[in-house]
């Protein structure tokens, strides 16, 4: 740690009184140190680390963190105060502040460093000399390992500072927390002396970001099952990865432990345990109490589900009390989302295969049977063939993966097998939702049949895509085939005849669905709608128009976050400023859920705004009669678009639309702390106490 702090990184005397300040103060000096490139761009990082989780632990500690790609190497900075400041914590404010930047593509090597001093910070003695030390430089050198605490509180002594003195109260340390909070609960601790052996404690730990809190909580357990005469074997799934722990070690485990605010990856691992499932936190600031309850949860014999009743992927992913109707939502959407990348694949190649080969190319021959290296028509052709393979795909997948996330593996074949005979048939998209729910049901329904251990074996294998298969392509083939072909050609005339003000009323309901979740079911409601006209071979003049207007409509929110961020910045935090300029890329490039940040912050503002600016976009864009034959690529296709002049001019009229009310919007609200606007707004009201404060002398 030798070069990740040095005494210039160290304020001993941090009289900033907020936490934002703090990390000001401390990122000051990285930047005179040429470690931060960006001040305020890596204070937006900061502050949205803080965001998802405050950094304030028990003991006086405050640990602001993140990784940026302002940060050029890894760097510790650390700050003493004497008033304290907040952080969060649950026991008060903090008296030593640890500043953690980590470049956007830290090592491994680096990472483990400061893993390190995360684990230093449960021990009571080091914390202790910190607050003890009066020179930077001894400061700087305990904290690199240069000096043990003994030697730290000895030099400070010397200085005539005593520890005790100078130290903060230690009963609120996180161990001593935790020792006493586990004296203090009510549940019985198990008899150690009777077992023939330790009990044994399985835990992983993880952050969002994987560099603090991750290896605080393993050293929190660890410390904490010592004390306990427990043996706590810890995996911590840091950013630097993480190191599988034996499965012979996991089998012998009497108890898990999950200190987490990220998914556990490969948690299937625990099942059949005795399990305590917490926030990181709570790794850090009780792991006494965990352990208590792990052990108390063993005595009763609970034990977690076994990996085999883990459920289906759509049930893995939510709650077990999800209704039905937000079950079918989902299975829907995992249809969705597997096909969204055929779209995307198939009609980006389609689409360069016409502005390669020209317009006529969907009439070109095989490129099987006719293809010349030399000629750009052979690889229009070339691409606009395998687009068109590419897109044979999207109706089966999305059956397949409905029944998938129904049904898990068992739904994929009956799946597939119903969407391609609803492509047979001319069914389309509708006889492709049909088919998965069918396969998915079929298939659920079998699996509830009590079947002889004899047949268990072949029936994934065999049996069950046999009679699934079956089942689904007689109920698509003779029954309800037929009705829902005759739906989807209904569907497909109307969109044909859509004219005049039904045209532009459809752009905007399509526009205002693109811009309701950004992202969410909503928008990919709308989305596939589009893609599902263009699919067919030769797309109606309808079909295009729909697909620009969603594309149009979905690329408004971004941007106009971006230019509301751009002319009324001081409207803004620092972080939604710094999201600002990523939204201009986003938006451009139709990825929607670039405004996420800012609904997220805001959504009783951001998102009507929004969907006023998308309707509008999306009426103008039918109006204007503009066409687009790719399902994706924002203004990187512009030249596959008809019409591009006016449809620049539709997406313009909506940014700017969406732009004017948030602004407005945000204008007549009580400006949102750290906002500049909020700051000036306490610098008046500071002055124009002063100013009363003058009259009255």
């Amino acid at each position: 740690m030798s070069e990740m702090i040095t005494a210039d990184l160290v304020d001993l005397d941090l009289s900033a009184e907020s936490k934002e300040a703090a990390a000001r103060a401390l990122a000051e000096r990285m930047v005179a140190k040429g470690r931060v490139t960006d001040l305020d761009g890596f204070l937006a990082d900061v502050a949205a680390r803080e965001a998802q989780m405050p950094t304030g632990l028990d003991g006086g500690i405050g640990i602001p963190h993140c990784r940026s790609e302002h940060v050029t190497e890894p760097t510790l900075a650390f700050g003493r105060s004497a008033a304290g400041i907040d952080f969060g914590a649950a026991d008060g404010p903090a008296d030593l502040v640890f500043l953690i930047a980590a470049p956007a593509g830290a090592d491994d090597a680096h990472l483990t460093i400061l893993s390190s001093l995360a684990r230093q910070l449960m021990n009571t003695e080091f914390t202790e000399a910190l607050r003890a030390v009066s020179a930077p430089e001894t400061a700087a050198a305990l904290i690199r390992g240069d000096v043990t605490p003994a030697e730290a509180a000895e030099d400070a002594a010397a200085e005539g500072t005593s520890v005790a003195e100078a130290g903060k109260d230690t009963a609120t340390a996180p161990a001593a927390a935790s020792a006493g909070a586990a004296a203090g609960s009510t549940t019985p601790e198990p008899a150690v002396a009777t077992e023939a052996r330790p009990f044994r404690i399985v835990a992983v730990t993880s952050c969002p970001t994987g560099i603090a809190h991750t290896y605080m909580a393993a050293e929190s357990l660890e410390n904490a099952g010592r004390e306990a005469g427990v043996e706590v074997t810890v995996e911590t799934q840091g950013s630097a990865g993480f190191a599988r722990l034996d499965p012979a070690v996991i089998a012998a485990a009497d108890g898990v432990v999950l200190a987490h605010d990220v998914p556990v990856r490969e948690k299937d691992r625990f099942a059949g345990k005795p399990t305590v499932d917490v926030g990181v936190k709570a790794g850090i600031n009780r792991p006494a109490e965990l352990i208590a309850e792990v052990r108390a949860k063993a005595e009763r014999g609970e034990k977690t589900a076994a990996a085999t009743d883990t459920g289906t992927p759509v049930d893995r992913a939510g709650d077990s009390t999800e209704g039905y109707g937000t079950k079918l939502r989902k299975w829907l959407m995992s249809g969705v989302s597997y096909m969204v990348p055929f779209v995307a694949a198939g009609g980006l190649l389609i689409a360069v295969g016409f502005a390669v080969g020209g317009w006529t190319v969907d009439k070109a021959p095989s490129v099987m049977d006719h293809f010349v290296w030399t000629q750009t028509d052979s690889w229009g052709a070339l691409l606009f063939q395998i687009g068109g393979v590419a897109f044979k795909f999207l109706v089966p997948v999305l059956a397949g993966y409905i029944a998938y996330g129904m049904a898990d593996r068992p739904g994929l074949v009956p799946g597939f097998v119903g969407g391609a005979i609803s492509l047979s048939i001319n069914a389309g998209f509708l006889g492709g939702l049909a088919a998965g729910l069918i396969a998915g049901g079929v298939v659920l329904a079998i699996q509830r049949v009590r079947i002889p251990a004899a047949v268990r074996g072949i029936m994934p294998v065999v049996v069950i895509p046999l009679i699934s298969s079956a089942v689904v392509g007689f109920l698509m083939f003779v029954v309800i085939g037929k009705p829902i072909a005759a739906a989807q050609k209904g569907m497909t005339d109307w969109l044909n005849g859509l004219t005049g003000t039904n045209a532009v009323l459809l752009g905007a309901l399509l526009g205002l669905m693109m811009c309701f979740d950004l992202g969410g079911p909503v928008n990919k409601v709308a989305y596939t709608f589009a893609t599902a006209g263009i699919a067919v071979a030769g797309p109606s003049d309808s079909a295009m128009k729909i697909m620009a207007a969603v594309m149009a409509a979905g690329m408004v929110p971004p941007l106009a976050m971006a230019l509301a961020t751009t002319v009324r910045g001081r409207l803004f935090t620092p972080a939604e400023r710094e999201n600002g300029k990523a939204a201009w890329v986003l938006g451009a490039s139709f990825i929607t859920e670039g405004a996420i940040p800012f609904a997220a912050a805001d959504p009783l503002r951001v998102i009507p705004s929004a969907m006023v600016g998308g309707a509008v976009t999306g009426s103008l864009s039918m109006m204007f009669d503009a066409t687009l034959r790719a399902p994706h690529g924002g203004i990187f296709v512009v030249p596959l678009i008809g019409n591009p002049f006016f449809y620049l001019i539709a997406i313009a009229a909506g940014v700017c639309v969406s732009t004017a009310l948030v602004v407005v919007l945000k204008g007549l609200r009580k400006p949102a702390q750290g906002t500049p606007a909020a700051e000036s707004a306490e610098s008046r009201a500071a002055g124009e106490k002063k100013s009363e404060q003058a009259v009255a002398a």
